[in-house]
């Protein structure tokens, strides 16, 4: 769907208009393209905690231009900060000696990360508030910023060091352009394997539900050019879709109505016999019925609880039970950003994804005995069909209200369903990663 006021905004006599009446100004994002590099300039390092020097050994073998100063440094593509070392509210100064003298240094487009310790993780009260001022900072730092800009926090338990490249990468790259003023947690887990960065899922069988437009297509593409063989889920009345989308991605259709009884069976069945199992869950399906609750049908509650939840529930259970999740594996369902915040005439659907989020972080732990990772993604404002059929100027402000000042695309949530997949994400679990350019109302 094109969004033509930020055509409009990015011509020539657009920008001088948006600019001469305050209006909001979309930047131009720039999204990953298979081949490009890690970043499009030098990134400058700053802090002194435990993290400063496997962060600069990974970039420096990534071959990343770092500035030995803040006196060099112009044009910078990203500004990464370690704040592990801060101790005390006093310490935090450090943010501000840092980031005061280079904040307008940072190029259209870039890039802040900051990380820090847990608080939990922390020994002393003022240590815990110290690093827990952190994500307050770098919030602000992402609504403050503009041109594109996106900030985040990444909080780092202590011995999980060595797991921070996937996240690390992720976060410097286009592949997270509508992602911003999120705190990423990672825990120990096992040394990642080896990973092809441009493949780094050669080998591994995903499956994605609802795969047949918008979001679910978006992600079987993505994760087919990392390499993933993907088998391509969606109910029979979107069989000519999915198998457009299967064929596209080289991947395999499955017509399966998962609300049915032996749904989720027949699909732990498909997937062992075909595959010996499944490597990658993706549950992306999902449908709204948009009323107000004393308007509401009991058809439009039951369905959309048993689409968005209900049908999560029992597919893990299944392919848990039986073990056709192989060690190692990637469980990442969709929520909403409604699901955070709740919506008007969603309490429906505000409520299966709220209930999304209560699953992955309760199943995150459960599954950490096996090295399966469970996290959520939380999707905002994205141009899809369903988008499109919103009122005008329910569109438009969902559109603004953020950051970034546009809506999302589908490819924003599939690289971060990619990121959370990856084999060297073995330390992310049990987050909920919001995709939706960073709410300008709350965080």
């Amino acid at each position: 769907m094109t969004d033509r006021y930020t055509t409009f905004a990015n011509s020539g006599p657009g920008r001088a208009i948006v600019s001469r009446l305050g209006l909001p100004n979309p930047p131009v994002l720039r999204r990953h393209r298979p081949g490009d590099p890690l970043v499009d300039g030098p990134v400058l390092l700053g802090g002194a905690g435990r993290l400063a020097d496997p962060v600069r050994d990974m970039l420096s073998a990534a071959g990343v231009d770092l500035p030995a100063s803040v006196g060099s440094a112009t044009g910078m593509a990203a500004l990464v900060f370690d704040a592990t070392g801060l101790t005390d509210s006093a310490a935090l100064r450090g943010l501000y000696e840092f980031f005061h003298p280079v904040a307008r240094s940072l190029r259209s487009g870039g890039r802040v990360i900051v990380f820090a310790t847990p608080p939990e993780r922390c020994d002393r009260p003022a240590e815990a508030a110290a690093q827990r001022a952190v994500e307050g900072f770098v919030r602000s730092v992402g609504k403050e910023f503009g041109r594109g800009i996106t900030a985040q926090v990444v909080y780092v338990a202590p011995e999980a060091e060595s797991n921070v490249e996937s996240t690390l990468r992720f976060l410097l790259s286009a592949r997270s352009a509508y992602v911003s003023g999120q705190a990423v947690r990672i825990s120990p887990a096992a040394p990642p394997p080896p990973v092809d960065w441009e493949r780094p899922l050669d080998g591994k069988v995903a499956v994605v539900t609802g795969a047949a437009r918008g979001i679910g297509a978006a992600t079987a593409e993505v994760l087919s050019r990392d390499g993933a063989h993907v088998v391509c889920l969606d109910v029979p009345a979107a069989g000519d879709a999915l198998a457009a989308v299967a064929n596209a991605v080289r991947g395999e259709a499955l017509q399966l109505d998962l609300t049915a009884d032996a749904a989720p069976g027949a699909l732990a069945d498909h997937l062992t016999a075909r595959h010996g199992g499944v490597d990658i869950v993706v549950h992306n399906a999902g449908i709204t019925r948009d009323k107000t609750l004393a308007r509401m049908s009991e058809e439009a509650w039951d369905s959309v609880l048993d689409v968005n939840l209900t049908a999560q529930e029992r597919v893990n259970s299944a392919l848990l039970a039986g073990k056709h999740l192989r060690p190692g594996g990637r469980i990442v369902a969709v929520s909403s950003v409604s699901g955070i915040a709740g919506n008007r005439g969603q309490t429906n659907y505000a409520a299966s994804k709220a209930g999304v989020i209560g699953l992955v972080e309760a199943l995150a732990r459960v599954m950490a005995k096996w090295s399966i990772t469970v996290n959520a993604v939380a999707p905002g404002f994205i141009e899809t069909a369903m988008t499109a059929a919103m009122p005008v100027l329910v569109r438009e402000a969902g559109r603004r209200m953020n950051s970034m000042s546009q809506g999302g695309l589908p490819v924003d949530v599939a690289e971060t369903i990619a990121w959370l997949a990856s084999p060297a994400s073995g330390g992310v679990t049990g987050n909920v990663v919001r995709v939706c350019g960073q709410s300008l109302l709350g965080a």
